[in-house]
This record gives C-alpha cells, sequence and structure tokens, in this order.
C-alpha cells in the first residue's frame, strides 16, 4: 500500500514509541491524525511532524474510542499503539485497573479496527497495524494481565487477517521485543536478561512502515536470541517457565513493576 497521501491514524502517540512512529509515517508523505490524553504533548507531537492533525481521546473511556472513529472515518491506515504497561501480580490490581488495562490495550484496538474497517471495506483499500509485543508469544512472571492483552491481539489480528482477504484491507501485527531509548521497557530503567538484546524505536517504526507497505502477517522486531526464545516458548510452555526460574529474570521484572505501578 502506498502510504503519501493517505489518511493514518496513530494511537498512543504521546510516549514510548509515538514519536518514531509519527516521524517514520511523516517522512513517507502521510495525512496524520494523532491521538492521545494530553493536548499539551499532542500538540508538541504535531508540531514535529509538520503539518498533523490532533484528536484528544482516552481509550479507556468507551465514548471516546466511537468519538475518535467517527471524527477519523476517512482513515486509509490505522496504526493501533498506544497501550499500558499492565505488570504486576494479578492480585495487586483493582477491578478498576484491570477494566482500563483490558479496554485500552485490546478492547480499544478491536473496537478502533471494526469501527474504521467498515469505511476501509467499503472503498476497497487500507490497513490495520496493531503494536503489540513478544509478550504476546511468551509469557513472563508478574505480567498475566499484559501478557493476556498481548496474547488476545495477536489471535485478533491473524484472524481478522483472513477475514479482510479479498477486500483490499491489509492488517499486520507489529511485535517488539526489548526496546531501548523508549517505550515501556525503558522507562522503568530495567535491564534486559542476560543474553538478551534490545532494538531501537527507530527499527520498529521502519517495520512498521514495511508491514504497511509490502502487507506483512506478523513482523517481530527483536534479535534472533529473543525470537527463537519466544518461539520455543510459544511452543513449550512448561520447559520455558523452568528456564525462565533459572535465569534469574526476577530482579528486572520486579523492577519494571515498581517502576509502572502508577500508570495502571
Amino acid at each position: 500500500m502506498d502510504i503519501s497521501g493517505s489518511n493514518v491514524l496513530l494511537t498512543g502517540a504521546t510516549g514510548g514509541l509515538g514519536a518514531a512512529l509519527a516521524a517514520r509515517f511523516a517522512a513517507q508523505g502521510a495525512r496524520l491524525t494523532l491521538t492521545g490524553r494530553r493536548e499539551d504533548a499532542l500538540k508538541a507531537a504535531a508540531d514535529a511532524c509538520g503539518d498533523a492533525r490532533i484528536e484528544l481521546a482516552d481509550l479507556a473511556e468507551r465514548s471516546d474510542v466511537v468519538r475518535l472513529a467517527e471524527a477519523c472515518a476517512g482513515t486509509d491506515v490505522l496504526v493501533a499503539n498506544a497501550a499500558l504497561p499492565a505488570s504486576g501480580d494479578l492480585l495487586d490490581y483493582t477491578e478498576e485497573q484491570l477494566d482500563r488495562a483490558l479496554d485500552v490495550n485490546l478492547r480499544a484496538p478491536v473496537l478502533l479496527s471494526r469501527l474504521l474497517a467498515t469505511h476501509m471495506v467499503a472503498r476497497g483499500r487500507g490497513h490495520i497495524v496493531l503494536v503489540g509485543s513478544i509478550s504476546g508469544k511468551a509469557a513472563t512472571r508478574s505480567t498475566s494481565l499484559y501478557n493476556a492483552t498481548k496474547f488476545g491481539l495477536r489471535g485478533f489480528a491473524l484472524a481478522l487477517r483472513q477475514e479482510f482477504r479479498g477486500t483490499g484491507v491489509g492488517v499486520s501485527l507489529v511485535q517488539p521485543g526489548f526496546v531501548r531509548d523508549a517505550g515501556m521497557f525503558a522507562a522503568t530503567g530495567a535491564t534486559p536478561p542476560n543474553g538478551i538484546r534490545t532494538v531501537t524505536p527507530g527499527q520498529v517504526a521502519d517495520a512498521t512502515v514495511r508491514a504497511v507497505r509490502h502487507d506483512r502477517c506478523e513482523v517481530n522486531v527483536a534479535p534472533l536470541e529473543l525470537r527463537l526464545l519466544s518461539a520455543i516458548a510459544g511452543q513449550f510452555p512448561g520447559f520455558a517457565e523452568r528456564v525462565q526460574a533459572r535465569a534469574g529474570i526476577d530482579g528486572p521484572v520486579r523492577q519494571m513493576v515498581e517502576a509502572q505501578r502508577s500508570r495502571r
């Protein structure tokens, strides 16, 4: 799909990978709409991209999701990037926090896809990119809620792609590993497990652009060792559980959990 001149809606534009994604799509000649909860941050992000439109929306508010879809009915490319960390033991979460994580990480991208795809299919042209995580393939301790949303997003994306075959609308799933310099992992100051390398926000953004241009199905943006480990964990979760216990990853995980507690 040609991105130049296309209307691109980017969620989660003000945090994490948002800036890198916005810059890459702007460089491709996209007409950008950036959405997030903080107007000042959105304006700064829009200024950095040149002439981007902004739409305030809290994706945990279901009415905001519907309103956003109505305001952006002409979207050609949806990049569903917004997500909450949702890390920590399940018993530490309140019912309200559970709902917020599920709404932002899973329900909002599903509903936006449903509402915007109606217009895309009618036009015979469009693309949906769901930004997931390697955590959508491999489970780890103290991330049960985050894993649930990312496993769910992966299943949704792969099935939706099949549903839209022949309509002119593509669906791609982009799954980053540990991202340095930006994103939820970098924001905590945690170090990755021994032997696991990181990727840059630019690599994730480049992979996302390629996914749209070439209608890629599933793109895992991670070093070879992490892609192999996640594939093994997906097939043999009991084995992966034992390996993780011996690898001593509890320290970095706990560091991330504590740093992200206020963002639930």
